[in-house]
């Protein structure tokens, strides 16, 4: 039998002769599609790894950094190196280390807050009016206003739970929906309560590292920091509302931020809790790290924030150092006890000083002139002085005096005297 007849031949017993042909399209189509679903399934494992950064891309680190579930070892040292803080914590969240650097290599937009022409309407109620301010990298803005100014409406802007009716916010320089990993970019303490009272201290936090791939051992981490290790599985609704403050602290630093924004964080804290809280503050902006925090607190403003955002009515007052603030709206004076304060007040007054009686206190405040001056004058006019101190001049009074204006739900700041809305007895 010739060649061509054993070709004809195993043609026809493979391939099924007269079809050996078609049967050849059949496996040339197969392979085809092998190759297709093949090269899909990479393609698609390359994307997912591409969408996978250990952190926001606006916070790109200085050098490459591994996978969030691989930990350089060089990274692990610096970790276990981190300062401790009050109880054996650390003083910042881990990672920090990296972020000191990032401000200056990737632009004026890392670890910022921009707002301009912020504008919130509800109704009739304006609730934030045309507001423009920056929260710049290394330092503690206090962002303070009397009740009502609209400091928590700015900050749900901020995060993107609430529309703007005008203007604009962004968060290294992207408004916080265009962010890819928002928990790695920002972090925040907006309400202590928002938690779903069911679920444990540590499958709250669990939930939200599986959401943003960042690694569970993380969950651990920022458990021991805030101090609730111990409590890691008691549910969130048999929390006290110091507790529950620190589980939302715990929250905001589990993507290890660059920028965070605390709402009132120290409610419900003890003093030695008030003091951990304004440490934690100081050592995240010392890595670098924008801070936004309101308070009520001046005490605490006044240890702790490095520059101010003052707002009343949801318009801005002041932008500025908080020593620049407190120079310009408060003076100083000096405090005067005598038993003969009546007299003295008004020898005081004719020489050209400002006086005034101090709340519940046997004493006055005199402004206006020196503390020798005033004991000249008491001197000529035979007036025992008991005390005669300077007072430097505070947060509080700053804040007091240029808000009054914008004070919306005030009271009065004497009490009236007893029946004199029925007219007297």
């Amino acid at each position: 039998m010739t060649g061509t007849g054993l070709v004809a031949l195993a043609d026809s017993h493979l391939l099924g002769g007269s079809h050996g042909h078609h049967g050849l399209r059949i496996l040339l189509v197969v392979v085809i599609v092998a190759v297709v679903v093949v090269g899909s399934v990479k393609l698609v494992r390359r994307r997912s790894r591409a969408r996978r950064p250990p952190e926001d891309a606006s916070r790109a680190p200085i050098a490459p950094t591994p996978a969030p579930d691989d930990a350089a070892p060089r990274e692990r040292e610096q970790r276990a190196a981190a300062p401790a803080g009050p109880a054996g914590m650390r003083a910042a969240p881990l990672g920090g280390s990296a972020v000191a650097g990032t401000a200056s290599s990737v632009g004026a937009t890392a670890n910022s807050i921009r707002a301009r022409g912020l504008t919130k309407r509800f109704g009739d109620k304006v609730a934030v009016d045309g507001l423009s301010f920056d929260v710049r990298p290394g330092q503690v803005t206090g962002f303070l206003g009397p009740n009502g100014a609209g400091k928590s409406t700015t900050m749900r802007l901020i995060m993107g739970l609430d529309r703007p009716d005008a203007g604009s916010v962004s968060v290294n320089g992207r408004p916080y929906h265009d962010l890819s990993w928002p928990l790695r970019a920002v972090g925040a303490l907006l309400e202590a309560k928002a938690i779903h009272p069911g679920r444990t201290a540590y499958a709250h936090l669990l939930m939200l590292a599986k959401t943003n791939h960042i690694p569970r051992r993380r969950v651990d981490e920022v458990l021991g920091l805030v101090g609730l290790s111990s409590v890691a599985g008691k549910r969130a609704g048999e929390f006290s509302l110091g507790m529950s403050q620190r589980l939302g602290i715990a929250a905001a630093l589990l993507g290890d931020p660059g920028v965070l924004l605390f709402d009132e964080p120290v409610n419900g804290l003890d003093t030695d809790g008030i003091r951990w809280v304004r440490q934690l503050l100081r050592g995240l902006a010392s890595e670098g790290r924008a801070v936004l925090v309101s308070s009520h607190l001046m005490s605490e403003m006044d240890q702790t924030a490095d520059h101010l955002v003052v707002i009343g009515r949801g318009r801005l007052i002041a932008d500025m150092p908080a020593a620049e603030f407190t120079a310009r709206y408060a003076r100083g004076f000096i405090r005067v006890r005598s038993p003969q304060l009546d007299e003295l007040s008004i020898a005081l007054e004719e020489a050209g000083a400002s006086v005034s009686h101090e709340e519940g206190k046997r004493s006055i405040s005199v402004r206006g002139m020196s503390q020798d001056t005033i004991g000249e004058i008491a001197f000529r006019h035979s007036i025992m002085l008991h005390e005669l101190a300077p007072q430097a001049a505070s947060l509080e009074e700053a804040f007091v005096e240029s808000t009054e204006a914008d004070v919306e739900f005030g009271g009065h700041r004497e009490m009236p005297a007893p029946g004199a809305a029925e007219g007297g007895a």
